[in-house]
């Protein structure tokens, strides 16, 4: 042959085989079409192969033609799982950090916590996951996660929790709610009260409702919410109180009335991590700005409103 093959040739021949015209194949390989043209006509001449029959001005590949196609598409299917490979070390040495974080504190605290380790650690690639406290829990077992936040313990051995924040539960009702008036909110304050609440069969709700019964409250449930966000959204529109971890208003101040409640119904949330985990250095990195974070947090909120 007079020549060898070049990459352009073959990526010209690629295009056309894919894009089904020349025009188009040299539109997309940003080259006019006599030079897109001029690349198929010099790589048959280089091969020695009739790669395409000349139909009314159109291109249409022969066998032999289509032959050559798959043997080129195998090859740079081939480069593309290198790049992938690349951009996989790259990941690596860049570090990376997987969380999953229950709905509850999916909101304004990951955010909160997560942008303050990044700023520290800017060239960590991080994937926060909003799942249950179950599939985290699953999740760190088998390796898919590095930290987990959860509501309860996770009685597993080869996971470590430690308590987050934990803090007696607080009173939320809309802005301009009678009860708002008062500084401390007592069970009897909410005989009668419509009250929301959450899944019968979460830890919270089990906590606050054992309290409550105790006291011989008459609790008025009109709604039930199985996640934080959407029991606060009712509670800002008027449809009832609640009581939840103080951690899960963060960032609604504006929205929402919050007070005291007495007597303390202690909850904590847990940081959960993998015992030998790989990514040692960033995990301790990270769980320390989320306790930092949670104290920032436990220091603010109930401020007077």
């Amino acid at each position: 042959m007079a020549r060898r093959l070049n990459l352009r040739q073959i990526e010209a021949f690629k295009a056309v085989i894919e894009h089904g015209t020349v025009s188009r194949a040299a539109e997309v390989m940003n080259v006019s079409q006599p030079a897109m043209s001029k690349l198929i006509a010099h790589l048959e001449e280089d091969t020695g192969l009739r790669l395409f029959d000349r139909l009314k001005g159109r291109l249409a590949p022969t066998q032999r033609g289509m032959r050559l196609y798959e043997e080129i598409d195998r090859i740079f299917a081939g480069l593309r799982q290198v790049e992938n490979a690349v951009d996989a070390i790259r990941r690596d040495e860049q570090g990376r950090l997987l969380v999953g974080v229950m709905p509850a504190l999916s909101g304004s605290f990951i955010q909160q916590a997560t942008s303050n380790f990044l700023r520290v650690h800017p060239n960590v690639f991080c994937s926060i996951q909003s799942r249950s406290s179950q599939w985290i829990a699953d999740g760190l077992v088998t390796r898919k996660l590095d930290v987990g936040l959860v509501i309860f313990p996770i009685d597993n051995p080869y996971i470590v929790t430690e308590p987050m924040m934990g803090h007696p539960v607080v009173c939320i009702m809309p802005l301009g709610h009678p009860l708002a008036a008062k500084s401390v909110i007592t069970p009897a304050d909410l005989n009668d009260v419509p009250f929301i609440s959450f899944d019968p069969e979460s830890h919270t709700s089990q906590r606050v409702m054992s309290v409550l019964k105790a006291h011989e409250v008459r609790c008025n449930t009109v709604l039930i919410a199985n996640v934080s966000p959407t029991l606060c959204e009712f509670v800002a529109a008027g449809v009832g109180v609640s009581l939840v971890h103080p951690l899960i208003v963060s960032g609604l101040r504006g929205q929402l009335a919050i007070r005291r409640f007495e007597p303390e119904v202690q909850l904590d949330f847990q940081l959960c991590r993998i015992r030998d985990s790989r990514n040692a250095r960033l995990v301790d990195a990270f769980l320390e700005q989320a306790r930092e974070t949670a104290a920032q947090v436990s220091r603010t909120l109930l401020e007077a409103d």
